[in-house]
């Protein structure tokens, strides 16, 4: 795993709370099961049909039969229940999710999440981070501060087809860690080894700064 993933799925750990029912998103943020800190107890959810996923499996613990929402292969742990994928779905549009951790393609100040689709480019499907971000109570974004060539993934305002609007409430990248208010973006920490200046520019929506701003990493 690269450095910066590292980095971000240890910091995105950090906010689970003990007896939680988590669902993590396809890519880096099923990485986050990896850093639950000691002492935490969480219950992973899957929007296939899983509650109770275990780690992923070493090579002789493989079961084919055993996925996650994004066809990896995972293992259950004891206490662990399966049931049809519109049982799953229910869970999650009840409210009975405590939190996601998904991936984006761009967020805004307003925490306005897209996600799901580049117009022009090939969509798989859109997954289940619809229902998500509309009916966990938490939302966390795991991604990387900008685009492969530098280009801004943190808007004013959201230019890609919308996953969900006003749901986003904490951004976690290799840079910073941005929480979505009603007055705006606010910078809560700062990555040890970067700048207060190099976020800003890295950042194309405007950051409220506090006297006091964390570091991580």
């Amino acid at each position: 795993m690269s450095d910066f993933r590292e980095k971000i799925v240890a910091r995105v750990a950090l906010e689970l709370k003990d007896g939680d029912y988590v669902n993590l998103g396809i890519g880096m943020p099923t990485l986050v099961a990896n850093h639950v800190p000691p002492g935490i107890d969480i219950t992973l959810h899957s929007e296939n049909g899983m509650l109770g996923v275990g780690p992923y499996p070493r090579e002789s613990e493989v079961d084919p039969d055993l996925i996650n929402a994004g066809k990896e292969t995972v293992t259950e742990l004891p206490g662990s229940s399966y049931f049809s994928s519109a049982d799953s779905f229910a869970m999650v549009r009840g409210g009975h999710i405590d939190l996601t951790v998904l991936g984006a393609l761009q967020v805004d100040q307003e925490g306005n999440l897209a996600n799901w689709m580049i117009p022009g480019k090939m969509v798989k499907g859109m997954g289940g981070a619809m229902d998500l971000v509309a009916g966990a109570k938490r939302v966390i974004i795991a991604m990387e501060h900008t685009t492969r060539d530098g280009g801004h993934k943190i808007l004013k305002r959201c230019t890609l087809p919308f996953t969900g609007l006003k749901v986003v409430n904490l951004i976690v990248t290799e840079l910073a860690v941005i929480e979505v208010t009603p007055s705006g973006l606010v910078l809560r920490e700062v990555a040890a080894d970067t700048t207060l200046d190099r976020v800003k520019a890295a950042t194309g929506a405007d950051l409220v700064v506090p006297d006091e701003v964390g570091t991580f990493g």
